[in-house]
């Protein structure tokens, strides 16, 4: 059973997600990102309440903002998906969560060491230029599911 319901389309805009995000750090940095994409959407907490689909993640407005810089700033988000984002992003939707994005809702690239903490979210590692940060104890408790 997959981790959250999908569609063929989804796998495509996820694999353009995680390629405009990640293909810097390779198919296991883009694996973590498909890990926070995911980890999102089955996340009823925070200020992910209302977002319920990989749609629903990836075009997130949070403070006049896309949440995520690749759809704001257009670069290779636009194009199209490539047959090994596709099989990364349908191995995260379908079973795929490991360490430090495992419970992650949150990464950016400090282009400076990882602060212990970021907006009070506690750091749980690094992958190359990438932070990850999952919700405070007691905070979300489905992204645990």
């Amino acid at each position: 059973m997959p981790r959250v319901k999908y569609r063929d389309a989804d796998i495509d805009l996820m694999a353009r997600m995680m390629r405009a995000e990640a293909e810097g750090e390779g198919k296991q940095g883009m694996l973590y990102v498909g890990n926070v994409i995911v980890n999102r959407a089955v996340a009823d907490c925070l200020d992910f309440r209302d977002v319920r689909t990989i749609e629903d993640v990836i075009f997130q407005v949070q403070g006049g903002n896309y949440s995520f810089e690749a759809v704001q700033k257009g670069n290779m988000f636009y194009q199209r998906a490539r047959d090994t984002e596709r099989r990364l992003a349908k191995q995260n939707l379908d079973y795929w969560r490991v360490h430090p994005a495992k419970y992650s809702l949150w990464y950016f690239n400090p282009y400076a060491p990882c602060p212990a903490t970021w907006y009070g979210q506690p750091f749980t590692g690094q992958f190359k230029n990438h932070c990850f940060y999952e919700p405070a104890a007691g905070t979300c408790a489905s992204v645990y599911s």
